[in-house]
């Protein structure tokens, strides 16, 4: 194995590379990225750039010393646009063809649209030059309309407030971040925005934008009103970044399917927000878009490519900041999952709550609770029984809106 090449270099390609050669293998390796720019961190686009409280150099995850310490032959600016399995070569833009004895997919994902959405003041957040184009049309002090209340959408609108500008959020769930934790962590969600001034628009969706020569102007709702915006930010979610690999003979359903060890074929594996894999502790197949699942699932890739055979089993941790606020997660949070307050008060802006799904905990919540949150990650490690949970006496409700509660059948003892 004299020639390996990644394809993707943001963190999860970052981290597969120097995996590798931290592991001592030193062959030749190209490291492929479609930016223009050094591997640069993600979290802080939506938060520390978009306000100004970072410079855009301060998100560079390597300085050129350590790049150049890697023996790389760093292909910035040169996405792929093809993959021939069988003959082992990655085609680029320009046209050149790389061949490869293995291979590491770590290309991430593509923003989704709204139809008609190319126009002026219209922008998603991906890449660092979004951040910094959708940062300098806020300075501007706009109106702006935020479409889509998931994590992303929901940061962007916490940061758009805190430089004092009016905002909407839209979202067409009931609440924001229903998926992945549910109705009444949404609503604890909402009331965090509200207290904050931004105002909130749930369970309505986006009929079309407004536009007056080329320039957005509002946003339609289902409902027949029009929400009047200057800038429009979409976090409708992404797909997975695999337009470059059909005809390939890969499977990329949702990502690239591979198996528990992160390989797709032989030779060939992923890593990061394009991987789906099997995962052993949950026994589910899974693809994360979770900043710790890059480096951890990149890690676990070079490795078994290296030959370490090692199923890759975490229990995923992600976290958002919003406002004064933290919320943190590790584990899977099913639809159906039944929910109770483990810890703490929600009034009182510092909680701890579990999920249990099938009898088992599944995963485990903390809002500003880092400390008591990283205690309770041991009952989805160890697969505990949900009536470690529920055998623990009486908890406060999640929040004084009854509305929030499930209609089914209630265990005694907890909250669902």
């Amino acid at each position: 194995m004299k020639r390996i090449v990644i394809v993707g270099a943001s963190a999860a390609g970052l981290t597969a590379a120097e995996t590798l050669r931290r592991r001592g293998w030193d062959g030749h390796l190209t490291l492929i990225g479609d930016e223009p720019h050094p591997p640069y961190d993600r979290p802080p686009l939506s938060k520390q750039i978009l306000t100004g409280g970072w410079l855009a150099e301060r998100a560079v995850l390597r300085s050129p010393h350590d790049l150049a310490r890697l023996g790389a032959d760093l292909r910035l600016g040169e996405p792929a646009t093809a993959l021939d399995t069988a003959g082992r070569r990655v085609r680029l833009g320009g046209g050149e063809s790389i061949h490869f004895d293995a291979l590491i997919i770590a290309t991430g994902v593509t923003p989704r649209r709204l139809p008609d959405s190319d126009l002026a003041g219209v922008h998603v957040l991906r890449t660092l030059d979004d951040a910094l184009a959708l940062r300098a049309a806020l300075l501007a002090g706009p109106r702006v309309v935020v479409v889509g209340a998931g994590f992303l959408g929901t940061e962007v609108a916490a940061a758009a407030r805190t430089m004092g500008l009016e905002v909407t959020l839209v979202e067409p769930e009931p609440v924001p971040v229903r998926r992945p934790f549910g109705e009444r962590i949404g609503a604890v969600v909402a009331d965090l925005h509200r207290a904050h001034g931004t105002h909130l628009r749930c369970g309505i969706p986006v009929r079309r934008l407004r536009s007056t020569s080329g320039r957005v102007t509002g946003v339609e709702l289902g409902d027949g009103t029009t929400l009047p915006a200057d800038v429009v930010v979409l976090a409708l979610g992404a797909t997975p970044a695999t337009g470059w690999l059909t005809g390939s003979g890969l499977r990329p359903a949702d990502g690239v399917e591979c198996d528990a060890w992160c390989q797709a074929a032989p030779g060939i594996y992923a890593a990061g927000d394009v991987a789906s894999w099997h995962n052993p502790h949950f026994g589910t197949r899974m693809r994360l878009e979770h900043r710790m699942n890059a480096t951890e699932q990149a890690i676990a890739a070079a490795g078994n490519l290296l030959g370490d055979a090692t199923p890759f089993a975490p229990v995923p941790y992600f976290w958002t900041d919003q406002y004064d606020t933290r919320i943190q997660a590790y584990g899977i949070f099913p639809p159906d999952a039944d929910l109770r307050v483990t810890s703490g008060d929600p009034s009182d802006g510092r909680f701890t709550a579990a999920y249990g799904h099938q009898g088992t905990v599944v995963g485990v919540l903390g809002w500003n609770a880092p400390r008591e949150l990283r205690l309770l990650r041991r009952l989805v490690v160890e697969h505990a029984l949900w009536t470690a949970v529920t055998d623990a006496g009486p908890c406060p409700p999640l929040t004084g809106d009854r509305r929030w509660e499930s209609t089914r059948p209630r265990t005694p003892g907890v909250y669902s």
